[in-house]
């Protein structure tokens, strides 16, 4: 099975090209199931209602979070939309799941979101939530994929050894940079550090570069405002088997 994971859409200009890209995307690598970041969906900053619908519509079929979650009124979007999920160790209280059994028909497919802890707000750990939320759905998904939201790759890096054997894959995002250190561990989750971003390319991170240059130069803060002109789409595909919940591959896509 073949389950494509795009990394973080950045504003209109990344949700336009998946809506004139994904499906075409999906038919040339034989995908069978999509997963996309979409926290900076909506102007860079959160996800709507409104934005998650022209996500679905252009062919994921499941959206995930991060740290930008709850910038926009979500309660619209986690009422509305059942395939969104954010990152499970926020407390409990607020709108939302961390995790999702998707059943294609044929196959199970187990999402979890979780975010980091260094240089990022201080949650709960991620660690133990995922730990925890794997034993409860194990039995319920013949694959599992982990979103995890986090800063540094260390602590991505730690979490999928930790997990290593017991998920198919622990997949990073949020630093909007595609890593190429894509491998599938010794027990058999495939993992990444960054799968990137499906955003404008001269920019940074997507948003106007000359905003970004100018609060580092001049100590200037404004509001972001994302960039306009050609997209760059980046991606990965997790070959996975059901039957052993293993991966068998995972390969990068930047274009």
């Amino acid at each position: 099975m073949n389950i494509l994971f795009i990394g973080d859409v950045v504003g209109r200009p990344g949700r336009d090209f998946l809506t004139d890209n994904l499906n075409r995307i999906k038919r040339d690598y034989k995908i069978d199931f999509c997963i996309c970041n979409g926290e900076n969906s909506a102007h860079g900053n959160g996800c709507t209602y409104e934005t998650a619908r022209q996500l679905f519509e252009a062919g994921a079929d499941i959206i995930t979070m991060g740290n930008h979650t709850f910038k926009n009124n979500t309660q619209k979007l986690f009422d509305d939309c059942e395939y969104v999920i954010r990152p499970i160790n926020y407390p409990s209280t607020l709108p939302g799941e961390g995790s999702i059994v998707f059943d294609t028909g044929s196959v199970r497919i187990g999402v979890i979101n979780a975010q980091g802890r260094i240089f990022m707000d201080p949650l709960d750990s991620p660690f133990t939530a995922c730990k925890k939320e794997v034993e409860r759905i194990k039995n319920d998904c013949d694959i599992i994929v982990i979103d995890f939201h986090a800063e540094t790759t260390s602590e991505k890096a730690a979490m999928a050894h930790y997990l290593d054997g017991e998920v198919t894959a622990v997949l990073g995002t949020h630093t909007h940079v595609q890593t190429a250190d894509e491998a599938v561990l010794e027990k058999g989750t495939a993992f990444i550090s960054d799968v990137g971003m499906t955003g404008v390319k001269d920019s940074i991170l997507g948003v106007d570069k000359h905003i970004i240059v100018d609060r580092f130069v001049n100590h200037i803060n404004q509001k972001f405002v994302i960039a306009e002109g050609k997209v760059m789409f980046n991606g990965v595909i997790i070959e996975a088997d059901p039957k052993t919940k293993k991966a068998l591959g995972i390969k990068r896509l930047n274009f």
